[in-house]
């Protein structure tokens, strides 16, 4: 037996988890092995489970690199507890990020709200707490790379806190690149290291540079799940009602069951449909669900033939040692069953998708945005969706202006502008995020040279012919079939600009360091750039960013920021 201590339970592993903090009682004839940061309140109790003598022997792994300070308190808690010869290895595993998809992670830290894009923004925030967060990110950022065992080459912006962060990073990476001896990117398990003739482009882009992506109203799956649900660290939490019977007046209202699901690599329809259009998904479940129904009638069919009946062993038996034909369709069973389960999961998640698509007419924003973003003409006015009662969420009225506001070449004129923010606050809306976009367009002076999304359009195909028949899962009237083209948003034109290394005013002034999106990133962009490098051959592009948020905690930053 094992005892594995952390500060979260990351994950389940042979053996038994403790949270770090918990009430634990001795164990002396069982080895412990911790997997913690290295903050003070965690090295304190590490102290005390030292002194209180509760394990056989202590194998320490620290998230991110232990100071020699708090290194030296462990080993006086040791020597006075007379346990020195109990700690048997203590390990730097430079771990401190999230990594959410193979292409994809996020920077960990017990206290996300320290890198998050209102503690920077802040306008008291002060040099001191500016370093603790540069401090901060350069830390997981040298983590990352240290496990990448690659040294990168860094371009970033000029004047921001990418800028900050590119020459902390550099510093760090020298530094340790000095000592021959001891440096992470020389060993033999990590490579050539800084030798490497194909080493990685490490691009640092400022959130400000876009806002309008985060507040997007999108429509591929895995965003659309993000932006609407409860999905964190790839797991999505639903809320289903736990019956359908009417409550007698004056009873409790019905508890409704939560469930979770986790969207992993190993779901197969996942990895195959994150990055699609919603109507897509629609149709590939229903796709699928009438493939399980085919195997499954044709199991029961030959299993009627052989006259056998029932799901017992013996007659799963018995049709294997009868004919080839029955023996591959019962071997089949378990990964149908899997199919099955998968169909269930994928059913239950778009639905709660659809729902809120309808409720919100999220179709509609998605459209709107999407011509206001690419300088397309509009067939219906701002101030008509913003004022229906039953076009979305208050918030949903407040994204959509504010992506009309950040992407305007030239901002509305004070009557204008009071005539939106009678509209918007008759329609429930906070309008301190409003107040927020106008002094940031107002300082990064981009009123004249607003962000470019390129040209796109959506338009309606027909997709969802099969979708709309009556035995389909999903009921798509009302909700437009809309299939976005491609398009490069501002991260995507600077990475490409960088990674081709074309002329272009929007990189050529960028910093170069030879030895991430910082304050938030999303989905959409994400599945921007994944699309955009299906195009480029022998390239690969990961994406990370200081926290992962989507339209909702956004504006909840933005709002506080003000």
């Amino acid at each position: 037996l094992c005892l594995f201590l952390q500060t979260h339970l990351l994950s389940y592993i042979n053996g038994k988890n403790w949270l770090l903090h918990s009430d634990r009682d001795p164990i002396p004839d069982v080895p412990a092995v911790y997997f913690v940061m290295p903050t003070e309140e965690n090295i304190d109790r590490l102290c005390q489970d030292l002194r209180n003598q509760l394990y056989e022997s202590y194998y320490l792994n620290f998230i991110s690199a232990i100071s020699r300070s708090k290194l030296e308190d462990i080993a006086n808690a040791a020597l006075a507890a007379s346990a020195v010869t109990q700690v048997a290895k203590v390990f730097d595993q430079y771990l401190n990020f999230i990594t959410l998809e193979d292409d994809m992670f996020v920077l960990c830290n017990q206290n996300k709200e320290i890198v998050s894009y209102r503690a920077i923004n802040r306008t008291d925030i002060t040099d001191t707490e500016m370093e603790t967060v540069m401090d901060t990110i350069v830390d997981s950022l040298f983590c990352f790379f240290v496990t990448l065992g690659a040294v990168p080459i860094i371009r970033c912006s000029r004047g921001t806190a990418a800028e900050m962060v590119a020459v902390k990073l550099d510093k760090k990476l020298r530094e340790n690149l000095r000592d021959a001896r001891n440096s992470l990117f020389t060993g033999d398990t990590l490579g050539a290291g800084q030798f490497s003739f194909q080493r990685p482009l490490l691009v640092l882009v400022d959130r400000n540079i876009d806002l309008a992506t985060p507040l997007h109203h999108t429509w591929t799956y895995q965003a659309l799940v993000h932006d609407v649900l409860d999905f964190h660290l790839n797991r999505v939490n639903l809320e289903e009602s736990s019956g359908t019977e009417t409550s007698p007046a004056g009873a409790r209202p019905k508890r409704k069951n939560k469930k979770s699901y986790d969207l992993t690599p190993v779901d197969k329809f996942w990895q195959k449909h994150k990055g699609s259009p919603f109507p897509e998904v629609a149709e590939s479940v229903q796709q699928e669900l009438e493939s399980y129904r085919a195997q499954e009638d044709e199991v029961k069919r030959l299993k009627s033939i052989m006259g056998l009946e029932g799901e017992d062993e013996g007659a799963i038996s018995m049709l294997s040692d009868n004919t080839a034909k029955l023996t591959s369709a019962v071997s089949s069973l378990p990964e149908l069953l899997e199919k099955k389960r998968l169909i269930d999961l994928h059913t239950n998640v778009a639905t709660a998708v659809l729902e809120h698509i309808k409720a919100r007419k999220l179709d509609v924003y998605f459209e709107y945005e999407e011509k206001i973003m690419s300088k397309t003409t509009l067939d219906k006015s701002l101030l008509d969706i913003i004022s229906d009662p039953d076009a979305g969420t208050p918030e949903d009225k407040m994204r959509l202006f504010l992506i009309y506001y950040i992407s305007a070449q030239q901002a509305p004129s004070e009557a204008d502008l009071e005539q939106y923010k009678k509209a918007l606050t008759d329609a429930g809306c906070n309008l301190n995020p409003l107040q927020y976009i106008k002094q940031w367009k107002a300082f990064a002076k981009m009123a004249s040279a607003p962000a470019s999304y390129g040209n796109t359009t959506t338009k309606p195909m027909g997709l969802l012919s099969r979708v709309m028949n009556t035995g389909s899962q999903f009921v798509m009237e009302g909700v437009k079939n809309l299939v976005l083209k491609q398009q490069n948003l501002p991260v995507t034109r600077i990475l490409d600009n960088l990674m081709e290394m074309k002329s272009n005013p929007e990189t050529d002034d960028y910093r170069y360091f030879d030895p991430k999106m910082l304050r938030g990133g999303n989905y959409i962009e994400y599945q921007n750039l994944v699309d955009y490098i299906k195009g480029k051959q022998g390239k690969h592009i990961l994406y990370g960013c200081s926290e992962l948020f989507n339209a909702t905690q956004f504006i909840k930053q933005v709002k506080c920021t003000f």
